[in-house]
């Protein structure tokens, strides 16, 4: 069973992370921890406890940054609502926040526990794990790995080179892909493959009962804004990819790469520059090129749809029993 702290700004796909990751019975899921970004923190960590609450969750769940280390804060409105989780009934919280910081959760539950036990899941912008790294740098021998969902090899969804988790705040991500631990990133180009299709809706609306009703709520919403942003048929489910990879590395594809983050280009702030082990002739050459041969990031090509489908329909099967009962 792996050990999972997932650090979010639900957020419309992070709410199934949320339930794909306490309803997987491969994932002990030791806590959520919040941080702004789709909304302010105010917001995100009241959707957190909202959705916990929705699907019969009971985790701690702490509050974390609010706002990023350098930039100015900016939320996805256009995309996630004014609430930051437009569409669905957001039931009030059944129970407190932890009292502890989120960056202090996340030291003490990594600390406290065996060493590489702990995986760290970041799914909104990365400024908690960054600064939970600064004040206590021994988690990054003790965790056992980060997945982040952030970033992207080949596109982006705020510029054309910077995905909203990295752009957001850049120099945390910088800190997360540069800390000497194993990583896995999983951008928009996997991400992308993960849409809730007609099929996935069909599949999760036969499920019947309240966190049912609560996905296709939000897919509903989300799918309209998607449709309307960026002309997609059906909305990416970003981060529960995250949480996927995590259950069944074989959900993903990886190829291994030199990831570092632009942090002052005036057209690039934010991108994720990507170089793969296997690019022809790049680590070979001199200049520039040759500093990108750190190659001990993976990064997720490919998404197994079959698999992470049937992942997120078992879930709601699990929560539903559970809510019901």
């Amino acid at each position: 069973m792996a050990k999972m702290i997932l650090d979010c700004d639900p957020g419309h796909d992070d709410a199934i992370a949320i339930m794909l990751a306490a309803g997987n019975p491969s994932i002990e899921l030791l806590g959520i921890t919040t941080v702004a970004g789709n909304q302010t923190l105010d917001k995100v960590t009241r959707n957190a406890l909202s959705v916990c609450t929705a699907a019969g969750i009971r985790v701690p769940v702490a509050r974390g940054a609010a706002g990023p280390l350098v930039n100015h804060q900016v939320v996805a409105g256009d995309i996630h609502g004014d609430s930051g989780l437009d569409g669905p009934y957001l039931p009030p919280a059944s129970f407190d926040l932890d009292p502890r910081h989120a960056v202090d959760f996340i030291i003490d539950t990594v600390m406290s526990h065996e060493p590489k036990t702990v995986n760290l899941v970041p799914v909104g912008p990365f400024t908690n794990i960054a600064l939970a790294i600064r004040k206590e740098p021994r988690i990054v021998e003790r965790a056992k790995s980060v997945v982040v969902m952030g970033g992207g090899y080949t596109r982006g969804n705020v510029t054309p080179t910077g995905e909203f988790n990295v752009w957001a705040d850049p120099e945390a991500a910088e800190i997360v892909f540069r800390a000497d631990w194993d990583v896995t990133m999983i951008g928009l180009d996997l991400t992308h493959q993960a849409l809730a299709s007609v099929e996935l809706q069909d599949r999760v609306r036969a499920v019947g009962g309240p966190v049912s009703e609560f996905v296709l709520d939000v897919w509903e919403f989300v799918g309209s804004t998607y449709r309307k942003v960026f002309e997609f048929s059906a909305p990416p489910i970003h981060d529960a990819c995250a949480v996927a990879a995590l259950i069944d590395p074989s959900v993903i594809t990886v190829a291994k790469a030199d990831v570092h983050v632009e942090l002052s280009g005036r057209w690039t702030k934010g991108m994720t520059v990507t170089n793969f082990q296997d690019t022809p002739g790049m680590h070979h050459t001199g200049g520039v090129a040759a500093e990108l041969t750190d190659f001990r990031t993976n990064v997720a090509t490919q998404l197994d749809w079959s698999k992470f489908g049937d992942q997120i329909v078992d879930a709601v099967e699990r929560l539903t029993v559970k809510v019901i009962a």
